[in-house]
C-alpha cells in the first residue's frame, strides 16, 4: 500500500513538473534551435522557395521572372544567429544572397551579411554593413579564405547590447561596439525580423555594376540549412528582453583576437574608416585608432 502511495505520489509530482515546463514553454519569450517551416514565411519567390528535411534544410532559387526569400515570423531584440550556406555556384555576377537582421520605417536598424556574386574564377565577397536610426554607410567588405560553393559554412550574427560580432565558422571577423556614448547610433531599441533572401543586385553586386546577371546560366540555387536562433522574442516592444544576456559581452578571447588580426590583416577588401576619397573632410568619429584600438582590446 506504501508503495502504490508513493508511486501515485510520484506521478503526480511529474505530472505537476510537465505542466509547469509546458506553461514555461508556451509563454517563453526565447528561442533555441530553428526550424525553416515552423519558424518563417515565405516573403517572396513562391516556389522558389523549397524547404525540405522537416524543416532542416532550404534552397533558393532565382530565374528570369524573380528572385525568392523568406523571413521570420517573430521580431526579435539580441541574441545569436546561426546559418550554414552553400553559395551559387559557377557564373553567379549580379546575385546578391543576404542573411541580415533588419526592423521597418524610414529610421529603421539593420544588421548585414551579404554575398555578392562573382564571374567564375574570381573569388565572392562578403559584405557587412550596420544601420541603426536610418544610418548605415558602415560597410566592410572580405574575400572568403575558401570556396564557398564547394560545401556549406556557418555564418553568424551575434548582437546583444554592448556590441555586435560578425562570425564565419566561429572565428570573428569584425567587431562594432556600442559607441553611443560619443554619439555614433547603435541598435538597441527596434526589434528586427531575420531574412534570408536571393535577388537580382547587378546594378552594384559585381565590380560596382559593370558585370550584369547572365540569365543563360539561370535559375541561380543556394542552399540552406541548420538553422539557429539562441535569441529573445520582443514583445510589447522589446521590453521583456532588456534583461537578455545571450552573448553577454566579455570581451573576445586571446585566440579569437588572434584569429581576427589575421582576416583583418590577409581578407579585407574593404573598410568604410579607410576610405579618404568618401571621407575627403574627416573618417566618422568612431574610425579614429583610439576607438579602433579599443574595440579590439576590450
Amino acid at each position: 500500500m506504501r508503495t502504490f502511495t508513493k508511486l501515485k505520489m510520484a506521478y503526480s509530482y511529474c505530472n505537476s513538473l510537465f505542466f509547469l515546463l509546458s506553461i514555461f514553454l508556451a509563454s517563453s519569450t526565447f528561442a533555441l534551435g530553428g526550424n525553416f517551416y515552423e519558424d518563417f514565411d515565405n516573403l517572396f519567390g513562391d516556389v522558389r522557395v523549397d524547404i525540405q528535411e522537416l524543416g532542416q534544410s532550404m534552397t533558393l532559387t532565382m530565374d528570369q521572372y524573380s528572385g525568392s526569400g523568406i523571413v521570420s515570423k517573430n521580431e526579435y531584440l539580441f541574441g545569436r544567429f546561426d546559418m550554414q550556406i552553400k553559395l551559387v555556384p559557377g557564373n553567379s555576377a549580379g546575385t546578391v544572397t543576404a542573411f541580415y537582421l533588419s526592423s521597418q520605417g524610414n529610421n529603421h536598424d539593420e544588421i548585414d551579411i551579404e554575398f555578392l556574386g562573382n564571374l567564375s574564377g574570381d573569388p565572392y565577397l562578403l559584405s557587412t554593413n550596420v544601420y541603426a536610426d536610418g544610418v548605415g554607410g558602415r560597410e566592410m567588405q572580405y574575400y572568403l579564405w575558401f570556396d564557398p560553393t564547394e560545401d556549406f559554412h556557418t555564418y553568424s550574427i551575434d548582437w546583444n547590447p554592448d556590441r555586435i560580432i560578425i562570425l564565419v565558422d566561429n572565428i570573428p571577423i569584425r567587431v562594432m561596439k556600442n559607441r553611443k556614448t560619443i554619439g555614433v547610433p547603435f541598435p538597441t531599441k527596434q526589434p528586427m525580423r531575420l531574412y534570408t533572401t536571393l535577388w537580382n543586385g547587378d546594378s552594384w553586386a559585381t565590380r560596382w555594376g559593370a558585370v550584369k546577371l547572365d540569365l543563360s546560366n539561370a535559375p541561380f540555387v543556394a542552399g540552406f540549412k541548420n538553422f539557429n536562433a539562441n535569441a529573445c522574442i520582443a514583445k510589447n516592444g522589446g521590453a521583456n528582453c532588456k534583461t537578455f544576456n545571450n552573448g553577454k559581452y566579455r570581451g573576445l578571447d586571446e585566440e579569437s583576437k588572434t584569429k581576427m588580426q589575421n582576416i583583418l590583416s590577409k581578407w579585407v577588401v574593404y573598410d568604410y574608416c579607410r576610405d579618404l576619397r568618401r571621407y575627403a573632410h574627416g573618417l566618422p568619429f568612431e574610425c579614429r585608432k583610439d576607438n579602433l584600438l579599443l574595440d579590439q582590446s576590450e
